[in-house]
């Protein structure tokens, strides 16, 4: 059966690219036929995608045939879903529907807060997430923990009883990464070791 991840925020800017790369990224170097796909029209994900250098573990787009809905390639073993932002009503119904995991990333400002509050609750009226078929995680982007706002941020979450299943820093590494095509987990363990921890407690979640 194929695993499907959906990564979603209403808000844009929240790191739902940055996440679903990296997640894509990880599972191609444990050998997955990995298929990293946006649902929107903008299809940012092939544009890096394409950015992609041929000697690193290959991460798949969606298949596209003339006159044909796209559809993973076939033989995909692991899907990621990048959502577009305002996801909603009987989209996130048909997304929820391929999928047993929704990562939301938040970020510790106002208004990433107030829009992650509404979706929250969007996803507790959702029949398959009452019923325990997807289950929920939360992840604290571009996260300092010796910030206020981040201590904000820890606050408002545990309000909501949804687990967060990471923290991932506030660095420049991620954007250095997305012109060239690449992960971190395409760079060497030993020299980012920090961030390689802070993805540990996801990657346990989602198996």
């Amino acid at each position: 059966m194929m695993k499907t991840v959906l990564v979603a925020n209403p808000k844009g800017g929240s790191g739902k690219s940055t996440l679903a790369a990296n997640l894509a990224g990880y599972w191609a170097w444990q050998g997955e036929q990995v298929m990293l796909g946006d649902l929107d029209r903008q299809q940012s994900a092939r544009r890096w995608l394409a950015l992609r250098p041929e000697r690193y573990p290959r991460i798949h787009g969606w298949e596209i045939a003339d006159g044909e809905p796209a559809r993973p390639p076939k033989g995909t073993t692991a899907a990621v879903l990048d959502s577009p932002a305002g996801l909603h009503g009987k989209k996130l119904e048909a997304a929820l529907r391929v999928t047993s995991r929704i990562l939301v990333p938040v970020q510790s400002a106002a208004f990433d807060m107030w829009a992650s509050e509404d979706f929250f609750r969007q996803l507790a009226e959702e029949k398959a997430v009452r019923k325990g078929d997807v289950q929920v995680g939360i992840v604290a982007m571009r996260f300092n923990p010796r910030t206020q706002a981040a201590r904000g941020l820890e606050s408002f979450l545990a309000g909501f009883g949804l687990p967060v299943v990471a923290h991932i820093r506030d660095t420049q590494l991620y954007v250095q990464l997305q012109p060239r095509g690449l992960t971190l987990f395409d760079l060497p363990k030993p020299r980012f070791e920090r961030d390689y921890t802070q993805w540990a407690p996801l990657l346990a979640w989602l198996k």
